[in-house]
């Protein structure tokens, strides 16, 4: 597919709250994209993601040089379709049963120093093979802002408020022609409700990818 300028928004849902007509409810729709678990590099031995809206333009990518165990292949860096840096994921806690992540957002320079902590990201329990996670977006606070339910690595999960009341996003099996065709777990579909960070909800995915 062609590669197109692609800025994923990061506007919030009540930036919209005083617009009216079609345009303000094509905003309040929920985001659809297609994510395929390769490189688009497509350098032989990379491996990656990459992450395409509604229209199949490249909208976001990870491009993991290494196919190394994850406790030797260290940070991952989100970006933009057209390479800008948006965000590092660096493992923390690898060999511990929780598993934990934290993610930074890139600054001016790909330097520690113009990165500032986004969010921590654990795995609940690694008991009964539990693919459950708990996201925090205050690191001071103990009660966790988003969870995720359900089976990642099966493309059946959803990531929820820290409640688990309401629906963040949800991660399913990508189907083609009339849905008749399931395709491969290297490709699914990714459904972001409206008023939600697309950029953050991507960084949750990788992470999940890693962990589960």
């Amino acid at each position: 597919m062609i590669m197109s300028r692609v800025h994923p928004s990061l506007r919030k849902l009540n930036d919209d709250d005083d617009e009216e007509g079609p345009a303000a409810t094509m905003r309040l729709s929920p985001s659809a994209w297609t994510v395929w678990k390769k490189s688009s590099m497509a350098f032989q031995g990379t491996d990656g993601f990459s992450i395409y809206d509604s229209e199949g333009r490249l909208a976001f990518r990870v491009d993991n040089y290494s196919r190394k165990h994850k406790c030797f292949a260290g940070a991952l860096l989100l970006m933009d379709g057209e390479g800008k840096a948006l965000m590092a994921l660096k493992p923390q806690q690898i060999l511990s049963v929780r598993d934990k992540w934290s993610g930074f957002k890139c600054g001016d320079g790909l330097e520690m120093s113009h990165r500032t902590h986004a969010f921590s990201m654990r795995r609940r329990s690694i008991l009964n093979g539990c693919e459950q996670a708990e996201v925090f977006m205050d690191s001071s606070s103990s009660a966790a802002s988003f969870r995720t339910e359900g089976c990642f690595r099966r493309r059946n999960c959803e990531i929820k408020d820290g409640k688990g009341e309401e629906v963040v996003a949800r991660i399913s099996r990508k189907k083609v022609k009339n849905n008749s065709v399931t395709l491969g777990d290297d490709v699914f579909s990714l459904v972001i409700q409206p008023g939600v960070d697309a950029e953050l909800v991507m960084a949750f995915l990788v992470v999940m990818d890693r962990i589960f």
